[in-house]
């Protein structure tokens, strides 16, 4: 059984009105620390078996060859799944209907697409069992050639980036704008191949029971995971109930249910019984998404007091050789920069790895640190401070389309971000600084954007006949504390405080809350929570109004006020009624009402709606050992409305962490020869442990925004990696003098002689 969330703050810590702001730590915290959330695979229905997946060795090819006979011979295992035994399937898992599916690798032939890629799945009485059963497949192959980086293949211009952007798009003439500069900036960024790496592995718990399945998995989208899975199996999606109440991580690679997990609900179709499977570290390089590489040439041109006169970003990147998701790298320099002539393009290849897919701002985080290090390049060519030359084109409207923004308080970011960093003693030279014991410090900035996007959402409210609440919808939380700031906006929609309230989530048998994605899960969800908590009080007015006995009889038209269980009359706070006399005396045990949220057409298609930032970021570099560190990042970000400042922060640090990760330590390397990932573990694959994390601030700027959605919300998920890569990279070249343009930023790329 899943465990009740239940709220840990007393009535006392707020009230109706306050429960929005406030910096409430998270309700499912003392559950995680006591360990008694529940994650997927923490699971184990009665009669539970283990799968265990058998994946390629090799990047192309076939397999021809798999020991059925001898890991069904050892001691435990109870079947071994290949294409040759696999349960039929309802829909071709290399079909694709809609924008968001993407293909899967379920056993359907013997063909090898990647290295990684399951070949057979093993179900066993222990893991154990599983695990050596799988190893005593072995494997033969026919083997071809893998195709692996950026040059392998010949390339073509996709039909789209990302989820339907053009791959191409111009505003202006780029080549009169650049052959009329006075300063010319042409240089070309690379960033690698990076793999999400959340701590909670892909897993599944699946039980059939006739057409009826029962599921625990890690998901980002129950709706979208049960639609899926309905249609491979043929079967209702009201016939499967997903249960993900808590994730370790997502960071876009749960957003759509993967091959693995599909294969576990296959295996307990196989033998009968329960199944549990669940992806060893290694095996998450390859079959649940990745961020692809890319290389980017920019060309940026200045007049002499340095106004843009042209931006042209082209981006490369890749896929696998079997499906379509391209990185919009180059859409990054759609937004943030004034320039009368602006073109962005792209190219792809086809590659013998798994798809690459949505990773923690997709597009922009690879774009944002090529565009950041190229306006730090054209601000030294015009011998211009970085951030004034930031100023000097700052965007009143989106330069792209024109639109004026919903709202934009960018220029309060870089003000009081570069006031708290001490902005104003950076010396314009580089390498001019040295601390005390003779390393080189650098001062970068750079600025962060990431559109604040709207889906569709659904939410249940009921007033109980006691007064008290309750609010459902299917959402998400993957560790950013979605379920707490969710119940705030709840409570504070059905005039309640925390404790009378009850809220409901992280089940497919809800109402659907969306994606958990594109930062837009509070926005999206949230609206959804307001319109049904605004929705069900509506109905209790209507009730209260309009019966003769009540104190609110005949204030409809003055209206009423929600506030402590109670509806007041907007014109006479002292006449009021409680919820629970309202229902009683309509006879009633319980009310309910639902509210869904979605973007509005009319505002999207009149404004251009972006969060914002400024990064600031401090590095000292060993000038004899070429050792980078960062020792200070400071940033000041305007998104909306805050639901919880608390949870906020901890949102953009991990951001601005992860963009620090991005410019210095994070990479898959890859062997040319096999095609396999040669790092595919968390020892070799680097990323920022604590003490690679330098002290942090987030300053959060007041921004009202009327249009994005009736609460004002933006996300801030993603935004925060947006700027500090290209900070970080920035801060670098300050130290030291030398410009660094392919990322991760290593050891010998600052290993040179002073070039000063």
């Amino acid at each position: 059984m899943v465990p009740e969330i239940s709220l840990t703050q007393s009535p006392s810590h707020s009230r109706h009105g306050s429960n929005i702001g406030q910096p409430l730590t998270r309700r499912d915290g003392i559950l995680k620390v006591k360990g008694e959330a529940r994650y997927a695979a923490d699971n184990h229905p009665p009669g539970m078996l283990y799968a265990v997946l058998a994946v390629s060795h090799i990047a192309r090819g076939r397999v021809s060859f798999l020991d059925v006979r001898a890991a069904k011979s050892h001691p435990g295992v109870v079947d071994v799944m290949t294409p040759a035994n696999k349960p039929p399937l309802a829909e071709d898992p290399d079909a694709k209907t809609n924008p968001f599916m993407f293909r899967l690798d379920l056993l359907q032939n013997d063909l090898v697409r990647y290295a990684n890629q399951p070949i057979a799945v093993v179900i066993a009485e222990t893991l154990e069992a599983a695990t050596e059963g799988a190893a005593l497949l072995s494997p033969r192959y026919e083997t071809q050639p893998p195709r692996v980086g950026l040059d392998s293949n010949e390339s073509f211009v996709p039909p789209a980036v990302g989820v339907g952007n053009p791959s191409e798009l111009r505003r202006g003439d780029v080549e009169a704008g650049l052959a009329a500069a006075s300063r010319q900036i042409d240089a070309t960024y690379e960033t690698p191949t990076q793999y999400h790496n959340a701590m909670e592995p892909h897993a599944i718990v699946a039980a059939w029971d006739g057409d009826a399945l029962s599921i625990d998995t890690p998901s980002q989208g129950l709706a979208m995971a049960q639609g899926r899975i309905a249609g491979l199996f043929g079967i209702s999606p009201e016939n499967i109930h997903i249960r993900s109440p808590f994730l370790g991580g997502g960071f876009g690679s749960k957003g759509l249910i993967a091959g693995p997990q599909i294969l576990g609900i296959m295996a307990a179709r196989l033998v009968g019984k329960p199944v549990k499977l669940v992806l060893r570290r290694e095996q998450m390089y390859g079959p649940v998404g990745h961020r692809a590489p890319t290389r980017q040439r920019i060309r940026i041109g200045a007049d002499n007091a340095g106004a843009l006169t042209a931006i042209d970003h082209h981006a490369k990147t890749v896929s696998s050789s079997f499906d379509d998701f391209f990185e919009p790298a180059a859409d990054a320099s759609h937004t943030l920069y004034a320039s009368p002539a602006i073109a962005t393009s792209h190219e792809a290849i086809r590659v013998d790895t798994g798809t690459p897919l949505f990773m923690r701002a997709p597009g922009e985080a690879t774009g944002s640190i090529a565009l950041e290090s190229a306006i730090d390049e054209a601000a030294w060519a015009c011998g211009m401070d970085p951030l004034a030359f930031r100023i000097r084109n700052y965007a009143e409207v989106e330069p792209i389309s024109g639109k004026p923004f919903s709202s934009k308080a960018l220029r309060e970011c870089y003000r009081q971000g570069a006031e708290r960093f001490g902005w104003s003693q950076r010396p314009l030279t580089p390498r001019q600084l040295r601390d005390e014991a003779g390393l080189l410090v650098g001062w970068g900035m750079g600025t962060a954007t990431f559109p604040a996007l709207m889906f569709q959402a659904e939410a249940r409210a009921v007033i109980r006949s006691d007064g008290s609440g309750v609010m459902e919808t299917g959402a998400h939380d993957m560790g950013q504390g979605a379920w707490t700031a969710f119940a705030q906006i709840a409570a504070d929609s059905l005039g309640l405080d925390l404790a009378q309230m009850e809220f409901k989530a992280g089940t497919s048998d809800l109402p659907d809350a969306g994606i958990a994605g594109g930062s837009a899960h509070t926005a999206t969800a949230g609206t959804a929570i307001h319109n049904a908590g605004t929705a069900v009080i509506a109905r209790l007015e209507e009730l209260a109004t309009n019966n003769e006995r009540s104190p609110l009889f005949g204030a409809g038209n003055a209206g009423v006020i929600a506030r402590n269980g109670r509806l007041f009359r907007r014109d006479d706070e002292t006449r009021s009624e409680s919820y629970a006399d309202i229902l009683g005396h309509a006879g009633l045990t319980q009310i309910e009402a639902r509210g869904k949220s979605t973007a509005d057409p009319a505002s999207q298609s009149t404004y251009a709606m972006h969060a914002h930032g400024a990064v600031f970021a401090e590095v000292k570099v060993d000038p004899d050992l070429g050792q980078i560190r960062v020792t200070r990042l400071i940033g000041a970000f305007a998104a909306g409305r805050i639901i919880n400042p608390r949870l906020v922060r901890s949102q953009i640090f991990g951001g601005m962490i992860w963009g620090m990760s991005f410019a210095l330590h994070e990479q898959a390397v890859m062997d040319r020869r096999s095609g396999r990932t040669l790092n595919a573990n968390l020892a070799e694959y680097h990323i920022p442990v604590n003490a690679d994390v330098p002290p942090m601030e987030a300053l959060m700027i007041d921004e009202h925004d009327p249009y994005v959605n009736a609460l004002g919300i933006k996300g801030v998920g993603e935004i925060g990696i947006t700027g500090s890569a290209g900070a970080v990279a920035n801060a670098v070249w300050h130290a030291t003098g030398i410009r660094v343009r392919r990322f991760p930023i290593r050891i010998e790329d600052v290993l040179t002689p002073d070039p000063h």
